[in-house]
């Protein structure tokens, strides 16, 4: 089964299992109770930085994967949180979404996130 991923803003489903927020900045409107969200690993998150240089462009997306990719593996804050995202992945078998607020569903950070856990 691969890790799933959800705009925090769909409503809440069983299916989901461990629901995992990967976004450094809580979605806007949405209230704690309301988002159901099991684990906040903000720290996985990309940088402010790469997040407003990207702006959510499509076109910047393969750069932005690469750049991503790289502060994952460079930056110690988001290494380890990426090491605690890999580890709650293993423990629940893979039945885990991951959650993000942006509206663009193909072209974000847990589209990157999932390719990585779906590989480990």
């Amino acid at each position: 089964m691969p890790v799933a991923i959800k705009r925090i803003y769909e409503d809440y489903d069983e299916k989901d299992g461990v629901r995992v927020l990967v976004d450094r900045v809580w979605p806007r409107g949405m209230s704690k109770e309301s988002a159901k969200v099991d684990e906040w690993i903000k720290e996985v998150g990309p940088t402010s930085e790469l997040r407003k240089w990207f702006g959510h462009d499509p076109e910047k997306f393969a750069d932005f994967k690469e750049k991503y990719k790289k502060e994952l593996q460079e930056n110690d804050e988001q290494k380890e949180a990426l090491g605690k995202l890999k580890k709650l992945t293993k423990e629940n078998n893979k039945n885990l979404t991951l959650l993000y607020g942006a509206k663009d569903t193909k072209h974000n950070q847990a589209v990157v996130l999932k390719e990585i856990l779906d590989h480990q």
